[in-house]
């Protein structure tokens, strides 16, 4: 019995042996997998939440004078921070959470292949205008107010931009004719929003019941509708709250609820702030301003 035990104990030895020795069963062949290298992929900070990052884990950013989708970081803004690239990007290149139909290619200012993310032109951040910041840091995040790390969720974004109503002229922040950025809000992918200035605190008082009929204006300013409250760093999310509208979310600020426009077809336009009528402060104020940070709190009415 005994030596019965040890021919098979033998053969079994004798058989592993020759099969790692075979051309079909070496040791390599059993290694793990080794884990996509994503050339974009998404990073986690116990304070910021959800942000972008490269193959290297270097975090990228948007810049809030880009709300049009065109790279305007020119002369040496380039330097400190330099456009991202990669090359005939493909869905096995992103890391989990993240969608090709959200990202482009585009010239940047410096004429260089860029990638945007939801419209967005990306850059790294180069503190010294040297040498890109190290992998895991954030430094670049809120720089100067108007460059933020890229998130795959924001509802809110802070952009800089000329006022240019649907009558074609220019306005100032104030509302009167003339050239000069103004600083407001958007959503995530540029599109300009707007308070309705009949309206109270937490109360729409323009949107109709009946969404579908033509004969109201819901068609021309629909609702910001979402209750994901995701904003940039400079802003103080607790003034961000919701509303239910007949059924649908609205987001609001300063507990003025918030809008879009029908004519805004373009990144970054802006045209509802002239439109039933142009403003002319004080006598014809505006009807449909964008929504500014320092805005005064809606008034409880």
């Amino acid at each position: 019995m005994k030596m019965k035990s040890l021919f098979s104990l033998n053969a079994t030895i004798m058989l592993c042996v020759a099969l790692l020795a075979g051309s079909g069963c070496k040791k390599s062949d059993y290694r793990m997998p080794a884990a996509p290298a994503y050339q974009i992929s998404i990073k986690v900070d116990s304070r910021l939440g959800q942000y972008l990052v490269d193959k290297d884990g270097r975090s990228l950013y948007i810049f809030s004078n880009d709300p049009d989708g065109r790279d305007n970081c020119t002369g040496q803004c380039q330097l400190f921070w330099p456009t991202f690239n990669v090359p005939n990007l493909s869905a096995s290149m992103l890391g989990p959470g993240l969608d090709l139909a959200d990202f482009a290619s585009i010239t940047s200012a410096a004429g260089n292949a860029q990638l945007t993310y939801k419209g967005w032109p990306l850059h790294y951040f180069a503190p010294d205008g040297m040498k890109m910041e190290d992998p895991g840091q954030i430094q670049g995040d809120n720089k100067f107010n108007i460059w933020f790390v890229a998130k795959p969720d924001y509802s809110i974004m802070i952009v800089n931009q000329q006022l240019t109503g649907v009558d074609g002229i220019n306005y100032k922040s104030d509302y009167t004719v003339g050239n000069g950025t103004t600083t407001y809000f958007t959503d995530a992918r540029g599109r300009t929003l707007y308070n309705f200035s009949l309206d109270s605190a937490n109360h729409n008082k323009f949107t109709a019941p009946d969404t579908a009929t033509v004969n109201n204006y819901n068609r021309f300013w629909p609702i910001y509708e979402t209750d994901k409250i995701v904003v940039p760093s400079a802003l103080d999310k607790t003034q961000f709250g919701s509303i239910t509208v007949y059924g649908h979310t609205q987001l609001t600020y300063k507990q003025w609820p918030m809008y879009n426009f029908y004519r805004d077809s373009t990144r970054g336009s802006n045209k509802g702030i002239a439109f039933p009528q142009a403003p002319a402060p004080p006598t014809n104020p505006v009807i449909w301003p964008v929504v500014t940070q320092n805005q005064a709190p809606a008034a409880h009415q």
